[in-house]
């Protein structure tokens, strides 16, 4: 093989690579957000999985793409790791669809009316069609349409010049001989492996032994392992981008190896266990481009056939490899929701942002009622743990407005944009609340340390105060969670109650300190704790007539 044999077989394979790529993003700008969508929406079901695994996967032609995808929502918490495994192993078998495609570069016309499905006439016309979209067409979907035939192009004259490279190769003997040596599954199966992990790409690789077999030197017995190798060397790309996703992202990637592995594992002790036996007669027979296409797919839907039950038996693998340790939860950290890739669809970021506000609620409720508690029974940790968790809700609103006005500079419909300016408000209302926590929390160490008390009247007073505030907190959050607008009238009425309240106890606890039953220096702290009781039903009530507010503004 010389140099100029080699210059030629590398250029076939940039060419090549770059036409796939060029074609792949443009089917991606062409189906624009559907494709997250549509996975984000379906993927109920194992079987579902897998058939939107297929489907996706052989409209991008990449099952690392497809993968890598659906890492970032496992990592993210909206996608369950059986379904994820699921959507794994369609994209497996969608990837063989790329082989089938490359097959038309070896379709060739003697004359007549065949010559109209020949290579270069198909190439041809495509260009053509191609530039004119991508030149001329003003509107963004005529242009990505020319994007992907200009890239279908470009990959059929990579397919074409990596096979004129390598053409030379039919008469040398040592490459026959040197060919033959991967016969051993062994070779096989590591050759494929680096194949596929220097090409980054499964369909890459397949094309190129797709080039090579036009040599004739290429038999099943070579094909078989080298076919089998590749599905496990398509896996690198996948374990590079878990490279700092949470738990559950990093099983997701490892799923894809694992499959692949597996796969492999078993349709060799299979093949190979039965030709011990049975002494397949075609182990020698000359593989086409089509041929290869053909064991490509049988092979990777064989595999998922023999796989497909046992998805709950992989997921507890991967738990096992990737355990949960200490303080690690199965679920993703809150913040690992708001993925900036999901900017691009907005309905899956605002549904996001939406479970991450929830979360900052329940959050700011459970701080106030730990404030709450405080002044009944003091205790230094849980007043340091106030203080932690109001440092937590702060970040909550700094990541949701950070993420949310990225969110907002991007094209959203009515709906959306009132739903990103709900969920804005809410955090600073949220956040607003979640400092009377801090507050109350630290009345309680100044009582405390002053050791100071009030009368046992008082104390009841406060306790009765302390659950009316505990009761207009968690309807709000109930409302706030569900959207169930119809109950805020409800809260007004719990607001004016806890504002009688804190005007009766004001009265009894001067009318107290009159009498000498209270000591007059608590007056103060006194007053202090009724006015940020007060305050927090303010905020609640204010919550809930904004979403009032804002839902009328929507059905406007």
């Amino acid at each position: 093989m010389g140099i100029s044999m080699i210059l030629s077989l590398l250029c076939g394979v940039a060419l090549f690579l770059f036409g796939m790529t060029l074609m792949g993003d443009g089917l991606k700008n062409v189906a624009g957000n559907k494709l997250e969508l549509i996975l984000y929406r379906l993927s109920s079901t194992p079987f579902r999985a897998i058939m939107l695994g297929l489907g996706v996967t052989g409209i991008i032609q990449s099952s690392s793409a497809t993968s890598v995808m659906v890492v970032g929502f496992v990592n993210s918490g909206i996608m369950k790791l059986s379904q994820a495994i699921g959507v794994v192993m369609g994209a497996n078998i969608g990837t063989s669809v790329t082989g089938w495609v490359l097959c038309l570069s070896y379709i060739e016309g003697s004359g007549g009316w065949t010559q109209f499905f020949s290579t270069a006439t198909i190439t041809a016309v495509v260009a053509v069609i191609g530039i004119v979209f991508r030149m001329f067409m003003k509107k963004k979907l005529h242009r990505n349409i020319g994007d992907v035939m200009l890239g279908f192009v470009i990959l059929m004259v990579g397919m074409q010049m990596m096979s004129g490279a390598v053409s030379p190769l039919k008469e040398s003997v040592s490459f026959r001989s040197m060919i033959t040596m991967f016969s051993n599954p062994i070779l096989g199966i590591l050759l494929g492996i680096v194949f596929a992990v220097v090409l980054q790409s499964a369909s890459a690789a397949i094309g190129v032994l797709q080039a090579l077999s036009v040599t004739g030197s290429i038999s099943f017995a070579c094909a078989f392992p080298i076919v089998m190798g590749i599905s496990v060397g398509a896996s690198c790309p996948v374990l590079l981008s878990a490279i700092g996703a949470s738990k559950n992202g990093k099983r997701t990637a490892l799923a894809y190896l694992i499959n692949d592995l597996f796969g492999m594992i078993l349709c060799s002790v299979l093949f190979y266990g039965a030709n011990i036996f049975v002494n397949f007669s075609f182990l020698e027979d000359v593989m086409s481009p089509v041929s290869i296409a053909v064991i490509n797919s049988v092979f990777r839907i064989v595999s998922t056939i023999f796989l497909f039950p046992f998805i709950k038996q992989m997921e507890k693998l991967l738990y096992f490899f990737v355990p949960i340790k200490g303080d690690d939860e199965s679920e993703t950290k809150i913040f690992d929701l708001l993925e900036e890739h999901f900017l691009e669809n907005p309905e899956i970021a605002i549904h996001q942002s939406q479970v991450v506000m929830d979360g900052m609620a329940h959050k700011v409720r459970s701080n106030l009622i730990r404030a709450l508690k405080l002044l009944e029974e003091y205790s230094e940790e849980r007043y340091s743990k106030v203080h932690r968790r109001e440092n937590l809700i702060d970040k909550y609103e700094d990541k949701l407005e950070a993420y949310l006005v990225r969110l907002a500079t991007g094209e959203m419909d009515p709906e959306q944009s009132r739903q990103v300016s709900k969920i804005l408000y809410m955090a600073g209302e949220f956040e607003r609340l979640a400092d009377q926590a801090v507050n109350l929390a630290d009345v309680a160490n100044e009582l405390y340390e002053s050791k100071a008390c009030f009368s046992e009247e008082a104390q009841k007073e406060l306790s009765v105060l302390g659950d009316a505030v505990k009761d207009i907190l968690e309807v709000t959050i109930e409302i706030f969670s569900s959207e169930d607008t119809g109950r805020v009238s409800e809260v007004s009425a719990m607001k004016k109650t806890v504002g009688s309240l804190c005007n009766e106890c004001k009265m009894a606890h001067i009318s107290r300190i009159q009498s000498g039953r209270c000591n007059k220096q608590s007056e103060f702290v006194f007053h202090e704790i009724l006015d940020e009781m007060e305050h927090i039903a303010v905020y609640c009530s204010n919550v809930t007539v904004t979403m009032l507010e804002l839902e009328s503004m929507g059905e406007e």
